[in-house]
C-alpha cells in the first residue's frame, strides 16, 4: 500500500459524500495504491450509516467506529495504528481542507522530508475567535519547541509511516506531532494549502480549547527537553530556591546577631524558610522523576534514540 488517507469524522453527515468524491477524484489521478480510513469519533447523526454504505460499495474504504467521542487526537492515533500505507495523509472531515492539495504535500515529501505540514495561508475563519488565538498559539509553540511553523493546527499533513509508528498521542497533542517528531530527528517542511469556508455543520473548536493546548504545550516541552533527565529541571529549580532561601537566612542571621535587629514579625524569615524547604522538595521530586523515567525506559526496553537507517558492508539497510 502506497498511501493511506486518515479522516476523523464527528457529526459530518452532510460533508462525507462530498469529501469522499473529492478524495476519489484526486487519488485516482495518482499512480499509487491507496486506502481512505474514516474514523467515526462517536457521531450522533447519520455519519456512521453513510460511512458504512460507502465501505460496502468501495473496498478502498476503511471505517473505524469509536464507542463514544474520544476527540481528534484519539481518532488520528487510531488512523495511524491501522494505516497500511507507506505515506499517511491526514485531513479534516468538514470540507475545509482541500483534497486537491494532497499532490502538493506528496511532492514536498518526495524531496526527502519526513513530515509536511499544511499552512492555511488564507484562512476562512473568524478573526477574533479562531485566527487570533491560533496566531498567538503558533508563535508560542514555535518559540517553545524551536520548530518554526505558521500553522500547527492545520490537520492537513503528510507523514512517512515510520514516523507515526514511534509517536504516542494523548490529550490535544495531535497538533504537536511535528514538534515531537522533530525532537526525534525528523525533518519537517511546510507548504501553503487552500482553506475553504465551512458549508455544513458547525465547528467543534472554541476559544476554550486554547487553554488545553497551552497545558499540552507544557507537557510537550518537558518531554522534548527533560523526559530522560528530569532531575536537571527540578534540580535547577530546587538549587535556585534553596540558594536564595539560604542567602536570605544568612542575611537575617547577621542582622540579628551583629546589629540586634529583631526578627519577630519579619515576613522575610518565613520566606527564607519556605524557599529552603521548596528547594529540598524540588530536588526530591527530581530524584523520584529520575527513578520513574528509568523504570519507564528500562521496563519497556524503550530506546532513548531514534534511528533513520543502518548501513552495512553488504549494503543491507
Amino acid at each position: 500500500m502506497n498511501l493511506s488517507v486518515v479522516v476523523p469524522v464527528f457529526n459530518e453527515e452532510k460533508n462525507i459524500n462530498i469529501l469522499y468524491q473529492e478524495l476519489i477524484d484526486v487519488l485516482t489521478k495518482l499512480d499509487l495504491t491507496f486506502e481512505i480510513i474514516f474514523i467515526d469519533d462517536g457521531s450522533t447523526d447519520k455519519s456512521l450509516a453513510i460511512l458504512s454504505e460507502l465501505q460496502e460499495n468501495d473496498s478502498r474504504i476503511v471505517v473505524i467506529s469509536f464507542r463514544r467521542n474520544f476527540g481528534q487526537t484519539a481518532a488520528l492515533s487510531a488512523g495511524f495504528d491501522y494505516a497500511r500505507g507507506n505515506i499517511i495523509i491526514t485531513l479534516d472531515g468538514d470540507l475545509q481542507n482541500d483534497p486537491e492539495d494532497i499532490p502538493k504535500l506528496l511532492q514536498k515529501l518526495s524531496e526527502g522530508y519526513d513530515i509536511v505540514n499544511g499552512w492555511r495561508f488564507d484562512r476562512k475563519d473568524s478573526f477574533f475567535s479562531r485566527r487570533l488565538p491560533s496566531i498567538i498559539a503558533n508563535k508560542i509553540i514555535s518559540y517553545s519547541t524551536n520548530v518554526k511553523l505558521h500553522d500547527y493546527g492545520c490537520t492537513l499533513k503528510a507523514f512517512r509511516k515510520e514516523i507515526t509508528q514511534n509517536i504516542k498521542l494523548y490529550g490535544e497533542m495531535h497538533r504537536f506531532i511535528p514538534a515531537i517528531a522533530s525532537g526525534m530527528g525528523s525533518s519537517v517542511a511546510e507548504v501553503k494549502v487552500n482553506h475553504r469556508v465551512r458549508k455544513f455543520g458547525k465547528s467543534k473548536y472554541g476559544i476554550s480549547r486554547t487553554i488545553r493546548v497551552v497545558l499540552d504545550l507544557i507537557t510537550v516541552k518537558f518531554l522534548l527537553s527533560y523526559a530522560t533527565r528530569p532531575l536537571q529541571i527540578f534540580g535547577l529549580l530546587g538549587f535556585s530556591c534553596g540558594i536564595i532561601g539560604f542567602c536570605m537566612a544568612i542575611y537575617l542571621t547577621i542582622q540579628r546577631q551583629f546589629y540586634g535587629i529583631s526578627l519577630a514579625n519579619r515576613p522575610a524569615l518565613l520566606l527564607a524558610i519556605l524557599l529552603i524547604f521548596m528547594g529540598l522538595q524540588f530536588v526530591t521530586l527530581g530524584l523520584l522523576a529520575e527513578l520513574q523515567s528509568r523504570t519507564y525506559h528500562e521496563a519497556q526496553n524503550k530506546p532513548i534514540y531514534s534511528i533513520r537507517n543502518i548501513l552495512r558492508k553488504n549494503d543491507e539497510k
